[in-house]
């Protein structure tokens, strides 16, 4: 049985609140504990919006979701070799807001 898409989006929301918590203990481009566990997060974040469904992204066109699925594999399979700490840092400040709105709204209207 499936889970409904309402947990996966849970799990997003809750990984992007760990990552501001992580953000404000301190740098993760200095610290690498900090920096472990924000990959981490995003690692939750990216596998769980693989199973939110296709009818949803498609009303959130401005969201990469693929790149975002994509990026899972990156950060679990270390593709590319080491993970550059400026490219995920990156990724938080750029990518993570409009995916928290967007799940936000998601959720408030489904």
């Amino acid at each position: 049985m499936t889970k409904d898409w309402k947990v996966y989006a849970q799990h997003i929301l809750d990984s992007i609140e760990k990552i501001g918590r992580i953000q404000q203990r301190g740098d993760i481009l200095q610290d690498d504990i900090l920096y472990d566990a924000a990959i981490r997060n995003l690692q939750t974040l990216s596998e769980s919006t693989q199973s939110m469904p296709e009818v949803f992204k498609a009303n959130f066109s401005n969201i990469p979701w693929k790149e975002i699925s994509g990026f899972r594999n990156i950060l679990v399979h270390n593709y590319l070799g080491n993970i550059d700490p400026m490219t995920i840092d990156a990724v938080i400040q750029q990518h993570l807001p409009a995916l928290e709105s967007c799940i936000r709204t998601l959720l408030k209207d489904n």
